[in-house]
């Protein structure tokens, strides 16, 4: 009976810290930006990196995410100089100091979105997401605890757009608690 007791209250916690770093709340005008997604060759995990790199689904952050060089972060999913430049046809050979020609993608979802398939497609599944999240290091290194809670983050909202056709549309927008770096 107490081992009962101990194993409930145990789940009842895990239950509530679970639900506490993850959600959903609905944004007005979000559904018509994950049809331009859709309608620009993206699909659900296009939406689901978005959705956890900003609110909006859109490149209005600071310029370069606040970073330079190889560092600096470009259109809706926050693509790294490094990433875009190694991997994106638009891009390839040009060197870290022509980090600035990334801000093309923060205009051009298209683009943004066909160099990021572009990306995953010359790394792989798996280094796709330790480079996006820890650049050159996550490409050598991609089964990090940090790199594999961010991949966990956007696979659960991939799940939860995949769950019902209405949030491919609608103005939902699920979150994960995944801290910045």
């Amino acid at each position: 009976m107490k081992l009962n007791l101990v194993i409930s209250t145990l789940l009842l916690f895990v239950a509530s810290v679970w639900s506490q770093d993850r959600g959903s709340y609905t944004i007005p005008g979000l559904g018509a930006r994950k049809q331009a997604i859709i309608k620009s060759g993206g699909n659900s995990l296009d939406i689901a990196i978005a959705m956890l790199e900003t609110d909006n689904m859109n490149a209005q952050y600071p310029y370069g995410d606040n970073k330079s060089q190889d560092s600096a972060n470009f259109g809706i999913f926050k693509q790294n100089w490094f990433m875009i430049r190694s991997a994106c046809s638009r891009f390839k050979g040009q060197k870290t100091a022509q980090w600035n020609n990334g801000a093309a993608l923060n205009s051009n979802l298209g683009a943004d979105i066909f160099c990021r398939h572009q990306s995953q497609e010359f790394y792989g599944f798996e280094k796709w997401f330790g480079g996006h999240r820890n650049g050159q290091s996550g490409i050598s290194n991609p089964n990090t605890k940090d790199i594999n809670n961010y991949k966990s983050a956007v696979l659960w909202i991939q799940k939860q757009i995949d769950s019902n056709s209405k949030y491919r549309t609608d103005n939902t927008r699920f979150w994960v608690t995944v801290p910045a770096i």
